[in-house]
This record gives structure tokens, C-alpha cells and sequence, in this order.
């Protein structure tokens, strides 16, 4: 019931039906016109826009001077009678379309300043800058599109929550203040007033928690876990954030991808898309091989292949250096012929950003052929690759970790620039049998591909300490359209594999026993079976709302320093604050 002692409805829910009614609306002034003495407010709430008129017909001449002189963005509160427009007036474009008030009283209650910020737009105008709008989000907040995502987030959130208890799990809460552990990102620390030099972290996930759960036996968990990480920020990443987080207990992969495939699909369908399932599969080494990512984006063709056998004959310079495990690899681009030569430069161009020496190129029309080594090949070498009349094939060459960088962005570069129609709308797919180490950047030391608590597969156990590197993880990533929408895995449940998984992380037994000798005690007590999963959720918002920004799906969020624009956070201390944590600020060295 949306009728209160203010209000009989929402403004946004007025149809035709609703013709003769006697109606009090309250919203905000959203545009105003004077046409010949008759006055037209646009009145706005949530539900949308309904036109309200004060003519001489209906109003007093008082009436109609007052709704003049309403300023946009005030709130009022108006009493009238709904009316059929005109064919001629009716707006297609307005759910209200088809009707107006014909206003007989009117209350200014929240009289408002000139906004900082429009909130009314008309159609091709820009937008303010990002910035104004995060510093007036009140005001940005008011805009049909951003009210429509958090109404969307709203519905997303209950469909999950209901998907979840529909599959016998548990919504239980965990804590916020709790202890630093390494899960791959800087922690936000929280310091203790009543134990001095002693510090809280905030979470970067509930991990241990709900695998302690599991341990207490609940058997299935979930929650809508607020998460933290201190680290650089991007369009799609937030400091603070939201995931559907799961974890249940006597199940392996299998049963874990069945749980999230079901909630996934569910939350399409209720921003009204079908989604089959199951979803297709992929290995870690199929998905760096084809597409040089480990999210790719199975909406379009145009592999990556390996050409190595192909050219090396050729006698073409820039691929001599394919030795030592280095591959001759590239894309055919069917239809690529209209790709320009400033196009291919700016394509090379991307490609040695990644990593790569540079891009190979050779067009194909009819018998002609061009490009960067086109006078090393022949029609019959280039039919041998793929590449036929109006094609073009782009290569480099390099180690995988190198030629799969650059290539993954050559090729999301060449679907922009020549927009192929996708095979699918939504591409789903699960990425699996992720290393469980990868090396470390600077040392070649192992480091954990994901977090340390993912249990290794088991035919590579006996691989943990003489070939860390060939060890699968029982590891399981959801992929859509090319964005990871969340991770899981298998955990360890052997404190035995636990300390060496953490051995190999550098770290000592007292280190160990002093981080995590919490959890290992509690494994060393019975531990089930168990695996879960979290699903980024404001990211997951944001693909299906369509919308080009993490910001966009979040009431108040941060910018790309970390900042609360409209908050004004983060901000000092006060010195007395400070002295009753016992801390001292120390200034940054110039």
C-alpha cells in the first residue's frame, strides 16, 4: 500500500483507469511550463512522472500564481482530479502518458534551492561531471536511470535471497571487525581504544567464517556479505563492496556450480531474461590457449591459434625468436580486410602496451596480398591459416604469458572497432582446473593464484612440494560476457595440507600458528566435505541494469581515490580522538 496520510498514490502509478478519481500526490517539481495561463508541473517520486495542470477552468487565479512560481526540485504536495488527455496531448514516452491532474489545491513542503545539479534532462544532453554528481549524489540520486538501478538491486537482492533459502540454506551474519589475513589485497585496519597498539581488520570476505560454519555443521550458508579491500580502484571495483556469498557442506564442484548456476539464472529472469542452462565449460589452459583470458567472452568468435608450424618456414624475422617456448600465435579476423592501416598501427600499438614486440600483419584481397610480412606469404600459405578473400590475420610472437596478454586485447580491441554481431546476447560460461600457485613477479616464489585455502585436485597432491607449479586447484570462476562474476572453490579441509599450502606461502609455524591457528584447530576437530562460492554482486548490478559504472549501481560510492565526495571522507582525525587509540600521525616524508 502506497497510500498514507499524505498522499492517495504515487505519481508514477496514475493510468487511464484511473480517470475521475480524486487524487493527492506528493514529489518533486521535475520541469515547468506556463502555456497561455494554464501552468504544467511535472511532478516526480519514484514511480515516475505525472503531469499536473492549474488552468482557469479548475483553479483559482491564486492557485495558478502559486504553481508559477514553484521552483524545480521543490516538494509539493498537490490534490486534484485525474483526467483523460487529449489523443493530441497523450505522451507515449510517459507510463502517465495517457492522463493529467487537473490540481485544485497545492503545498509547497520542502522548498528547494536553485539545484547545483539538474536533475531534469532533455534528450541528447549531457550529463554534469562525474565528480559534481558523486559531490550533489542527492541530487544525482533523483535521476530516473539511477533510481531505476537501485529499485533493480533491490529485486536482485530478494530474488537471491530467495533462490538461496529455496535451496535449504542458512542466511547467517558474520562479523565485521575481525583479523587481519591474507586474501590477496592491503587489509583496512581498525584500531582498538580499550587494547592499545592492538588493531581490528575489516574483511576482505567472510572465508574463514564460513568455512568455521561449515566445521560448527550448518551445512548451508549464505549471506550478502559487505566486504573491504584497500587497493587501487577501477570503473568496476569499489573499496568497499557486496557479494552473494555461499558455502555448504558434503559437496564437490559439481553441486557448487548447480547452487550458483541456480541463482544466476534466477536473477536474470527477474530482470526478465531466460538463461539455459548448463552453463558451457572450459578449462583454464582451453580458455589462456583460445582467448588469452581466463573471463573470455564467448559472445563472438575469433580464437586465438597457434601458428607456429605455420610460418616458421616462412622465413619471416620477426618470428625467429620462436624458440625456448616462445609460439608464433594470432587471430583471423574474418571480415577484417576493412580494418584500415591506422587501425592495424593503433592494434600494434595496443599489443606492445601488453607486452608484445608488436603485431604481424597480412591482408587478404582476392590475390593481393598486404601488410607488415604480406610478401612472405602466398594465398595457399594464408588459405593454410584461415584466411580468406577480405580477411586479415594478426600475430605476434612471444611466451604465452606475454602473447596471451597482448592477443586478449587485440582481439576485445578488433570486436570494438568492427562491432560483429554476437552469436549470443548472454554468453555464461565456467572457467575450471585453475594452477593452484602461479609464480611470483619478482622471486618466481610460488604465490597463491587465488586465496590459500583452496584445496588442491587430488590426483596433484603428491605435487605440492616437488612440483608446486603442475598443481590443479579445485577452483571454479563464473564468466559473463567477458566479466568474472565471482570465484570458488573446494577448501582444504586437512590441517596437515593446510600448513603446507601455508609453508609454501613463506610463511613459518609461528607465523602460522599466530595467523591461523584458529582455523587449523578447528579443521583438527571434524571438518566436513566443503566448497562455496561469492558472487560479486554489485558487478552482477551492473551488467544486467547495463550500466557503464560500479558507481552507477551503488547508492554512495567512492571514486577512483577512494574518496566520499558528497560525505567528505576520509578526513583527520581529531587530536583527541587519536590520543584515546594511542596513536600518533606521522607526516608523509615530501
Amino acid at each position: 500500500m502506497t497510500q498514507t496520510t499524505w498522499r492517495t498514490h504515487r505519481c508514477g502509478a496514475l493510468r487511464k483507469e484511473h480517470a475521475g478519481k480524486r487524487v493527492r500526490l506528493g514529489g518533486w517539481v521535475h520541469r515547468s511550463r506556463n502555456l497561455g495561463g494554464i501552468v504544467f508541473l511535472d511532478l516526480r517520486d519514484r514511480d515516475g512522472i505525472v503531469q499536473v495542470c492549474f488552468g482557469p477552468g479548475w483553479a483559482p487565479a491564486d492557485l495558478i500564481a502559486q504553481a508559477q512560481s514553484a521552483k524545480t526540485e521543490s516538494v509539493l504536495t498537490v490534490e486534484g482530479d485525474v483526467v483523460l488527455r487529449p489523443a493530441e496531448g497523450r505522451n507515449a514516452e510517459l507510463a502517465t502518458g495517457d492522463v493529467e491532474v487537473h490540481a485544485t489545491a497545492l503545498r509547497v513542503v520542502g522548498p528547494a534551492e536553485t539545484p547545483a545539479i539538474p536533475v531534469a534532462r532533455g534528450k541528447g544532453e549531457e550529463l554534469a561531471s562525474e565528480e559534481l554528481r558523486l559531490k550533489y549524489r542527492h541530487l544525482d540520486l533523483r535521476r530516473t536511470e539511477l533510481q531505476a538501478n537501485l529499485i533493480l538491486r533491490h529485486r536482485l537482492l530478494q530474488r537471491a535471497r530467495r533462490a538461496l533459502s529455496e535451496l535449504d540454506f542458512l542466511e547467517i551474519e558474520t562479523p565485521i571487525l575481525t583479523k587481519p589475513t591474507p586474501e590477496g589485497a592491503r587489509d583496512y585496519l581498525v584500531p582498538s581504544r580499550v587494547h592499545p597498539g592492538e588493531f581490528y581488520a575489516l574483511p576482505q570476505s567472510p572465508q574463514i567464517y564460513k568455512q568455521l560454519l561449515m566445521v560448527s555443521g550448518f551445512d548451508r550458508y549464505f549471506q550478502i556479505a559487505r566486504c573491504f579491500r584497500d587497493e587501487d580502484l577501477r570503473y568496476d571495483r569499489q573499496p568497499e563492496f557486496s557479494q552473494i556469498d555461499i558455502e555448504a557442506s558434503f559437496v564437490g564442484q559439481e553441486d557448487v556450480i548447480g547452487f550458483v548456476e541456480a541463482v544466476l539464472v534466477a536473477l536474470w529472469d527477474e530482470a526478465g531474461h531466460k538463461i539455459p542452462r548448463p552453463f558451457p565449460r572450459l578449462t583454464w589452459r582451453e580458455a589462456m590457449e583460445r582467448y588469452g583470458t581466463d573471463k573470455p567472452d564467448l559472445r563472438y568468435d575469433l580464437p586465438i591459434v597457434d601458428w607456429t608450424a605455420q610460418v616458421q618456414p616462412l622465413g619471416v624475422p620477426f618470428f625467429q625468436s620462436a624458440t625456448n617456448g616462445s609460439r608464433v600465435r594470432g587471430i583471423a579476423v574474418q571480415g577484417g580486410g576493412t580494418l584500415s592501416r591506422k587501425d592495424v598501427d593503433q592494434l600494434a600499438e595496443t599489443a606492445k602496451t601488453h607486452g608484445a614486440p608488436g603485431l604481424a600483419w597480412v591482408k587478404r584481397q582476392g590475390e593481393q596480398l598486404s601488410g607488415s610480412v604480406g610478401k612472405h606469404f602466398t594465398a595457399e600459405a594464408l588459405g593454410r591459416i584461415g584466411i580468406g578473400d577480405g580477411d586479415v590475420a594478426l600475430m605476434t610472437v612471444g611466451p604465452d604469458r606475454v602473447t596471451s596478454a597482448a592477443l586478449d586485447k587485440v582481439r576485445q580491441e578488433v570486436i570494438r572497432r568492427l562491432g560483429p554481431k554476437p552469436k549470443a546476447a548472454h554468453a555464461f560460461c565456467w572457467v575450471v582446473d585453475f594452477p593452484l600457485f602461479e609464480p611470483d613477479p619478482a622471486t618466481g616464489t610460488p604465490v597463491f593464484a587465488h586465496h590459500p585455502f583452496t584445496a588442491p585436485h587430488p590426483d596433484d597432491v603428491p605435487k605440492l612440494d616437488t612440483e608446486p607449479f603442475a598443481c590443479r586447484a579445485q577452483h571454479y570462476d563464473a564468466v559473463y560476457n567477458g566479466n568474472e562474476l565471482g570465484s570458488g572453490s573446494i577448501r582444504i579441509t586437512d590441517p596437515a595440507i593446510q600448513r603446507r599450502v601455508f609453508e609454501h606461502l613463506g610463511l613459518s609455524p609461528a607465523e602460522i600458528e599466530a595467523r591461523f591457528g584458529f582455523l587449523l584447530s578447528a579443521l583438527a576437530a571434524g571438518a566436513p566435505p566443503h566448497g562455496g562460492f561469492a558472487v560479486g554482486f554489485d558487478r552482477t548490478t551492473m551488467l544486467i541494469a547495463g550500466a557503464g559504472s560500479l558507481r552507477d549501481v551503488i547508492a554512495f560510492p567512492k571514486t577512483t581515490a577512494a574518496r566520499a565526495l558528497f560525505e567528505g571522507a576520509p578526513t583527520p582525525a581529531r587530536p583527541e580522538d587519536l590520543a584515546a587509540l594511542h596513536i600518533k600521525v606521522v607526516p608523509p616524508h615530501e
